[in-house]
């Protein structure tokens, strides 16, 4: 689009099923690589994504092409299918309904980089619900506990 200019940063947050500890540490950086390929075809930026075994982050340069949610839809679609594809956990995987999406300035995105590049250091002090909870907070975001990344019952 001619005479479009736009810096939208996007921070992703999503987690396997129930939020099971399915994303094993010797394949999660194929599926990091996998999923960068995806939203790169897509025409975004990724400009950072890691994450453990029970949930995975990313920061994205995102066009205004595509909606925030088209895109974690197409990214959880195909990267789901990826890993069923090349049998990497034993029983059929899925990814949680829902995501979280935080909006990031241009003065922020250094920081939020640093960030999901220390998700080990940063989750030996804190659990992924707690830090997902403390995020929802920190950006006004309002919630149901009864749909936080639902655990296996």
């Amino acid at each position: 689009m001619a005479n479009t200019y736009t810096q939208i940063h996007i921070h992703y947050v999503f987690a396997p099923k129930y939020r099971k500890a399915t994303l094993d540490k010797s394949w999660r950086p194929d599926l990091f690589s996998y999923i960068t390929g995806i939203v790169q075809n897509h025409g975004h930026k990724m400009l950072q994504i890691n994450g453990m075994a029970d949930h995975v982050h990313m920061l994205i340069g995102l066009r205004p092409t595509q909606s925030v949610a088209e895109l974690i839809k197409e990214v959880k679609e195909d990267s789901s299918g990826w890993i069923n594809e090349n049998r990497l956990v034993r029983h059929h995987f899925k990814w949680q309904e829902g995501y979280g999406a935080f909006s990031h300035s241009k003065s922020q995105v250094q920081r939020v980089i640093k960030y999901i590049q220390e998700q080990e250091t940063h989750h030996a002090k804190i659990s992924f619900l707690e830090e997902y909870v403390d995020m929802l907070k920190k950006f006004g975001v309002e919630y149901d506990e009864r749909y936080i990344f639902r655990v296996l019952e």
